[in-house]
């Protein structure tokens, strides 16, 4: 009796093994997911690096902080060198100051010469003055006149000399405004900002550790949704089509499907040769067809968990 029932539960597990191997589905292949490695912009001591594998991060999120002190020293030296650059310049105002009161007292000059020019007119009228009186107002008036433009031509040559110093002195700052700028860059990108939303698969440094730009720190990826690369034969290219819905399913215990609803995002238009762990409709094909189904993760799927696809409503 224990024998027959032996045999029973033996044929009984050939049949069941046989259903599950039969090729009831279209394609077959593995989840993966849009992996993100995440590298250091800057060199320096990690003080801050707090995420931890399998954490959930939010695109956006500061998460660390490499030390960035020789960059802030370098930067208030250099603007301490800009602000030196500033007290260097020359102030032209006294100067001109000096030339506008010399200009001021010209001018009370050649107002009081040309009142006595109008006494001297009105004397000449009535012979009570001398051509040569006249002769010599206009002379001393003409005088005034000259050293006027020559104050005026002053002022003008004392500020144009002065702004040129300036600006030959202010120019110099130019480049270190610039330095300034290529260190604030540095300074923001010691900060390290989470790129993608998603969850962190694998962390490659610790707080305290010493990094170095390019350096990869951890790996994230979003698995909200993932990806199955399946494969198809050439014989099944006519069968599918870009955003065209179909049914995914994994495994759910020792005999049960899970199913979802998937969208084909991507078919290769290069054939390759089968992989060693897919099965196919057709085993005897040599060369399959990548295909890339996206699927909403309910938490259920893992990366690298196997699938099967099937184009038609068969369940």
């Amino acid at each position: 009796m224990k024998n027959n029932i032996l045999k029973f539960l033996t044929i009984a597990f050939i049949i069941t093994s046989c259903n599950r191997n039969a090729h009831d589905f279209d394609a077959s292949g593995t989840f993966e997911a849009e992996e993100v490695i995440v590298s250091s912009e800057a060199t320096g001591r990690l003080i801050s690096f707090d995420i931890e594998e399998g954490q959930s991060i939010a695109a956006g999120k500061k998460i660390g902080l490499i030390d960035a002190e020789n960059l802030t020293l370098q930067k208030e030296q250099i603007e301490a060198s800009i602000k030196a650059l500033s007290e260097k310049t020359a102030d032209v105002n006294p100067q001109i100051q000096l030339l506008q009161n010399q200009q001021a007292v010209q001018q009370s000059q050649l107002k009081t010469l040309y009142v006595e020019k109008v006494r001297v007119l009105n004397l000449l009228k009535m012979d009570a003055a001398t051509r040569k009186q006249l002769d010599d107002i206009n002379a001393q008036i003409d005088v005034i006149q000259k050293q006027m433009a020559v104050t005026k031509q002053q002022i003008n040559v004392q500020r144009s000399a002065t702004s040129t110093q300036n600006r030959g002195i202010l120019s110099e700052g130019k480049p270190l405004q610039k330095r300034v700028e290529q260190l604030n860059d540095q300074l923001k990108r010691a900060t390290i900002v989470n790129p993608v939303n998603g969850t962190v698969l694998t962390k490659y440094a610790e707080q305290g550790e010493i990094t170095s730009a390019g350096k990869a720190l951890y790996k994230i990826a979003d698995l909200s949704t993932l990806t199955l690369r399946a494969y198809i034969t050439g014989a099944q290219l006519s069968q599918v089509k870009i955003n065209q819905q179909v049914t995914v399913r994994v495994d759910k215990g020792a005999d049960d499907y899970k199913t979802l609803k998937g969208t084909i995002t991507w078919i290769s238009d290069k054939a390759e040769f089968t992989p060693k762990t897919i099965q196919t409709k057709d085993e005897r094909s040599n060369l399959v067809y990548a295909t890339k189904i996206r699927v909403k993760n309910d938490g259920y799927l893992k990366l690298g968990m196997y699938g099967e696809v099937i184009w038609s409503s068969q369940l």
